[in-house]
């Protein structure tokens, strides 16, 4: 039997409410989308909070108004961005209702995003050893909302039921990742058509299930 993934849920924060002024709310992500900047070439620990406020053109205290801490930062930039590349996966996928055909839009989603926000692979670097428990988060929250659809797929019919839906999951991820690196991060660019050619490929002969016909 299929072992049932757990729902994870983001590690604890010190929480400032967040603004309720559109004012507000662009300040608040001018700080963010700095601490992505800053971090991202600086690292964790060599950034600072003057770094980041310079960066986004604000004053320094205004930073306290909406984080407490620099890690604060980090764990909610961590999350935000997390949180949007799942947002862009679903809103590309959705219509489409072959499971392999959602493979290949997640995989082409995640090389733009990641082309987008290249500093997420150093940021989630880094939160291995910034906040442990956030790094796995990142990756079981991706992992989890995989698994249920790959399972859901089994189900129908569409993907192999002898695959362990789990460690599928992982695999592609990795495959995602290790390609987004050699194409997206190395040479800023999205991944050329034979490397797409060979991940439908792969996808096509390794999880469609035997005599399940491409929609």
């Amino acid at each position: 039997m299929a072992r049932r993934t757990r729902t994870e849920r983001a590690p604890r924060a010190t929480i400032i409410p967040l603004p309720t002024t559109a004012r507000g709310q662009r300040t608040r992500q001018k700080l963010l989308d700095a601490a992505e900047e800053v971090f991202g070439e600086l690292g964790f620990h060599n950034a600072g909070i003057v770094e980041i406020t310079q960066r986004a053109d604000v004053a320094l205290g205004t930073f306290y108004l909406y984080f407490p801490d620099k890690k604060a930062i980090f764990q909610d930039l961590v999350r935000t961005l997390n949180t949007r590349l799942r947002g862009a996966i679903r809103e590309r996928i959705r219509g489409l209702d072959d499971r392999l055909e959602q493979e290949v839009a997640g995989f082409e989603t995640f090389f733009e995003y990641v082309r987008k926000h290249k500093n997420l692979y150093r940021l989630i670097l880094q939160a291995e050893t910034v906040d442990e428990e956030l790094y796995r988060w990142h990756y079981r929250t991706l992992a989890d909302g995989y698994i249920r659809g790959l399972r859901r797929a089994q189900a129908a019919g569409e993907v192999r039921s002898d695959l362990d839906a789990e460690s599928l999951a992982y695999a592609l991820m990795g495959m995602a990742q290790s390609l987004g690196s050699r194409y997206v991060l190395w040479d800023d660019k999205l991944p050329p058509t034979a490397t797409r050619r060979t991940i439908r490929a792969f996808l096509e002969g390794g999880l469609r299930a035997p005599g399940k016909a491409r929609r």
